[in-house]
């Protein structure tokens, strides 16, 4: 009976360690545009920038091509070969050119464990991507929330 205890008790114990080994954010989320200098991008072009590009805070987005806006977040708990991000961007409606509408693009996102932040970020290089309204940006780890942002695109 005292072995039964104690297989409990070291059972009870690494689940609770690994209970909180689990990934979370931590600190505040920036959200918004994130900003460049380029100016009147043509369809296709994109902007190379660093991963420590400047955010304007603000959920109104401006439809044009260029336009870069999204979330960069720290995740802490973070192990090698842990359950990947799904990074899920709902959109109002976007047409592709073969006529297909797409109300959500999911991305799969291994976690790197050495990264200080992570970013989920859309950017506009077609013109058929550029839709105004409600864009909704979800960061899920399994079927974990754990970070979401919407935005007004006009």
């Amino acid at each position: 009976m005292q072995y039964t205890r104690l297989s409990a008790l070291a059972a009870l114990m690494l689940f609770a360690g690994l209970a909180n080994a689990e990934v979370r954010v931590e600190g505040p989320v920036e959200y918004g545009l994130f900003e460049s200098s380029a100016q009147n991008l043509q369809p296709g072009e994109r902007v190379l920038t660093r991963s420590n590009q400047q955010i304007k805070q603000t959920d109104v987005i401006p439809a044009k091509l260029g336009t870069k806006f999204g979330m960069r977040y720290s995740l802490i708990g973070k192990q090698a070969d842990d359950t990947p991000l799904t990074l899920l961007y709902f959109t109002p409606g976007m047409l592709s050119p073969d006529g297909k509408r797409h109300d959500k693009f999911e991305v799969v996102q291994k976690l790197v464990v050495g990264a200080p932040q992570d970013v989920m970020a859309f950017e506009f290089t077609e013109y058929h991507e550029v839709v105004p309204g409600e864009w909704r940006f979800m960061v899920f780890q399994g079927d974990r929330l754990l970070a979401e942002q919407r935005f007004n695109v006009r």
